[in-house]
């Protein structure tokens, strides 16, 4: 618990994606949840490579139409399009087809998160052994066809063959709650409902702390697995144990929290 409030604070937004939840005010909902959803399916790789791409679009958004949400319904002018990359596997092209998407859905239904409320309130999502994976089905689903969205381009990899990490990070910034990270906007997703998203560090730092048997793989499998173990310390709310295996594994000074 302690290495979770450690690292839980203001001072994560440094050199984290993170950083992008407040690039609007509180009262541009449907800015915050875009910039988020940019920043979390871009968020892979080197920080120091993607959180400068993030920024980019960002800025481009606000100077030619003064935040992104509107700069998405104005077909994104100034983003140039082609088959040239934009970062790393990603062109141009496959950011522009991600953003007419969201344009869709923005149209359809007002914002991402009226458009899973809509979906999960409905009853129209699969029936599955864990329905803690709905949220993440649902995203997939939406974006069935941008290959930026784990499990879009076709959809063709398997419920739980990937962790789909960057799902999960943009369903922990949009639901918890009393956070100074987090933002909490999404009040129809239980906190207890959310799935640790897991990537590199985290997976490393659960089996050096025993969380996970040594040589575990980064499958949605696993991602639930040590999801029920952080239940075990917080039943109502385990991803705040990203806090402490992430920051853990980012920190050039850990050495000091084991003295």
């Amino acid at each position: 618990m302690n290495l979770a409030d450690t690292y839980e604070t203001k001072e994560f937004y440094k050199n984290d994606p993170s950083q992008f939840l407040c690039w609007y005010n509180k009262s541009q909902i449907i800015d915050i949840e875009c910039a988020a959803f940019l920043s979390a399916m871009l968020a892979f790789g080197r920080r120091e490579q993607f959180i400068p791409k993030i920024k980019d679009i960002l800025t481009l958004a606000d100077k030619k139409s003064g935040s992104v949400s509107k700069w998405i319904h104005e077909k994104c002018p100034g983003f140039k399009l082609g088959d040239n990359k934009y970062y790393r596997f990603y062109s141009y092209n496959d950011l522009y087809d991600f953003f007419q998407r969201i344009e869709e859905i923005l149209c359809n239904y007002g914002s991402l998160g009226e458009c899973v409320k809509k979906i999960l309130v409905n009853g129209d999502s699969p029936n599955i052994p864990y329905p803690s994976l709905l949220p993440q089905i649902i995203i997939s689903t939406l974006f069935k066809d941008q290959i930026i969205v784990p499990g879009g381009h076709g959809g063709q990899t398997s419920l739980y063959s990937s962790p789909k990490k960057r799902i999960h990070l943009f369903l922990r910034w949009m639901v918890r709650q009393n956070s100074p990270v987090d933002l909490g906007i999404w009040d129809f997703i239980s906190p207890a409902d959310l799935i640790i998203p897991l990537d590199t560090h985290v997976l490393q730092e659960s089996v050096k702390l025993g969380l996970l048997p040594y040589g575990a793989k980064g499958t949605m499998g696993t991602a639930l697995e040590l999801t029920e173990q952080a239940k075990q310390i917080w039943r109502s709310d385990p991803v705040k144990c990203d806090y402490a295996l992430f920051g853990l594994g980012v920190d050039e000074n850990r050495s000091l929290l084991y003295k």
